[in-house]
């Protein structure tokens, strides 16, 4: 394996009132790192750079890996955690301030999907280390970093353009809307025709519109919210195990099992367990 390394930074001079950054920095982490639960008070956008691992946020958890980037928006409950076989490196941003809220909100991360796929990583990279290797103590040093922190929002926003050219348009609308079909038909017993044909495009246009907005497959993403609705009744219910499986769309529970399985690393049977015990893991680590 690699080194693991962590070098970051941490502004002293956040009074800028458009824009100031917060800290940045870049990290290979260690098998099973983790942050969180908990919540910032800035904009955080982390780049994979390699590796894999997970980002929890409003109950929800994704499957990241290299080329990815992932938004954390200041108030949010979000945890990350590098992958226990292939942690992931990557690079991270924090920033705030009067102009951050218009810039977000011209990149392509949503409430629906708070990650994406670049198309360009080196270039992302690059202007992503760009601030970091600016950092200093110096007034000078925070106009450098905050004039390659729009770099680089710029170069997300180009981004963007090419994959959604107008956010009330193309590809966004349509995976928001297949995302919504998903999340009020999971437990039926419904198939990617069904999806497409609910959104008006073709199964094939579905696929790619899929990709270049949510990073992953639609059958991808219908899969992870049906386990993460797995998730959620084999924590809070009596149900059996058939049960939760016919729950959440699934009719085969050996089925079910095996990909639940291949998910959370865990069969669905021991699955509160041992949840239970990495929470007792993290109180004995505060």
């Amino acid at each position: 394996m690699n080194d693991i390394y962590k070098q970051s930074y941490k502004s002293p001079i956040t009074d800028n009132a458009e824009m100031a950054i917060y800290n940045c920095g870049l990290q290979r982490c260690e098998p099973g790192y983790s942050w969180g639960p908990g919540v910032r008070d800035h904009y955080l956008i982390h780049f994979i750079v390699s590796g894999k691992g997970t980002f929890q946020v409003d109950g929800k958890k994704y499957h990241l890996s290299e080329g990815q980037a992932f938004l954390i928006k200041p108030s949010q409950l979000v945890q990350y955690t590098a992958d226990e076989h292939e942690p992931w490196e990557y690079y991270w941003v924090g920033f705030n301030g009067t102009n951050a809220s218009r810039i977000v909100s011209r990149l392509p991360f949503s409430e629906v999907v708070p990650y994406y796929k670049l198309k360009n990583p080196h270039r992302i990279r690059e202007t992503l280390y760009n601030i970091f290797l600016s950092r200093g103590h110096e007034v000078y040093h925070d106009s450098l970093m905050i004039g390659n922190l729009y770099i680089f929002l710029g170069e997300l926003m180009r981004e963007a353009k090419s994959l959604i050219p107008n956010k009330n348009s193309t590809g966004s609308t349509y995976v928001i809307k297949a995302i919504k079909f998903i999340q009020f038909n999971y437990s039926h017993d419904v198939r990617i025709d069904d999806i497409a044909r609910s959104v008006g495009i073709s199964r094939s246009h579905l696929y790619r519109v899929f990709i270049n907005t949510a990073g992953c497959s639609p059958i991808d993403y219908l899969t992870e919210y049906r386990i993460n609705e797995a998730c959620y009744l084999l924590k809070s219910s009596n149900l059996s195990i058939a049960e939760v499986a016919a729950s959440v769309g699934f009719f085969d529970q050996f089925y079910f099992s095996r990909v639940f399985r291949r998910a959370k690393g865990v069969p669905p049977s021991r699955f509160s367990s041992f949840e239970e015990n990495e929470k007792n893991i993290e109180t004995l680590k505060d």
